[in-house]
């Protein structure tokens, strides 16, 4: 299994779109793996999560195939993880020689990631190209040839935002983005089905600050490292990936990486890990 991480940042990107903050005009500076975009992953070349503004970025310059996608997991609604408008350019009539053996785009996600497309008119003779499919906490549903469970986020309203579990043919990636400190019910199905990941993906927002709601920084990575471990579900094989890093966080690419060398992967635009 591989994942390519094409965005890395938070919702404002890094640097931010109109700010001169100290983080923001270090970056600029530095440029290279400092500089980021919104956050958005692929597994292999067919199942990605997120859909997020910067897309065609990554389409133009990260290489991002997106007729080789036949699944799409959003994460939740916030409009860094999901611009749905993106999904009208595969209609019929603006998208054409897409790849026969993965004609339709299944998209998986809460309700509210389904609701507003779904309730545009179509042409009964309209050929489809994208399909949703609403899912719901703890379950697990197959997305291509993966085995895929949604387990509720610490983030945002209730009943939006998901984590992931992501298995295919012995290998796994545990996907926690965005959330803070994992809910109850997350390290209860943990304990219960016994999961163990090879690449655990955390999400990194606060960067230096000691938050664990919505979001979760260096400090509550560590704490969540700690109990998987414990808990069996990650093992010194485990490769941990901390990732979705805002510049409020003060602390760019060079300097993160240089600090957590042997004790996280730091993301960064473009970043492919085999597992």
């Amino acid at each position: 299994m591989k994942i390519t991480y094409f965005g890395t940042a938070a919702a404002e990107g890094w640097p931010g779109l109109f700010c001169r903050c100290e983080a923001c005009e270090k970056a600029r500076a530095l440029g290279g793996r400092n500089i980021r975009t919104r956050s958005q992953a692929l597994i292999d070349d067919g199942l990605l999560l997120d859909l997020p503004p910067d897309t065609y970025m990554h389409v133009l310059y990260g290489g991002l195939d997106l007729t080789a996608v036949h699944s799409l997991l959003v994460t939740h609604t916030h409009f860094d993880h999901y611009a749905p408008h993106e999904l009208w350019c595969r209609s019929p009539g603006i998208a054409y020689g897409l790849r026969e053996d993965v004609p339709v785009l299944k998209v998986f996600g809460s309700e509210f990631v389904c609701e507003n497309f779904l309730k545009r008119p179509r042409p009964e003779n309209e050929e489809k190209r994208v399909d949703f499919e609403a899912v719901s906490s703890e379950q697990t549903f197959t997305a291509g040839d993966y085995t895929v469970t949604a387990l509720p986020a610490d983030h945002g309203r209730p009943g939006d935002a998901f984590i992931y579990a992501i298995e295919k043919e012995g290998k796994s990636l545990f996907y926690c983005h965005d959330t803070g400190y994992l809910t109850d019910i997350a390290w209860g199905w943990l304990e219960k089905t016994g999961k163990r990941f090879d690449l655990i993906s955390l999400d990194c927002t606060n960067i230096v600050g000691d938050g664990r709601r919505g979001h979760m920084g260096v400090s509550a990575c560590r704490e969540v490292k700690a109990r998987l471990l414990e808990l069996g579900s990650a093992d010194e094989n485990t490769v941990f990936v901390l990732n979705h890093f805002s510049h409020n966080g003060k602390t760019v690419y060079d300097d993160l990486a240089a600090e957590l060398e042997g004790e996280f992967t730091v993301s960064y635009d473009g970043l492919a890990i085999e597992f």
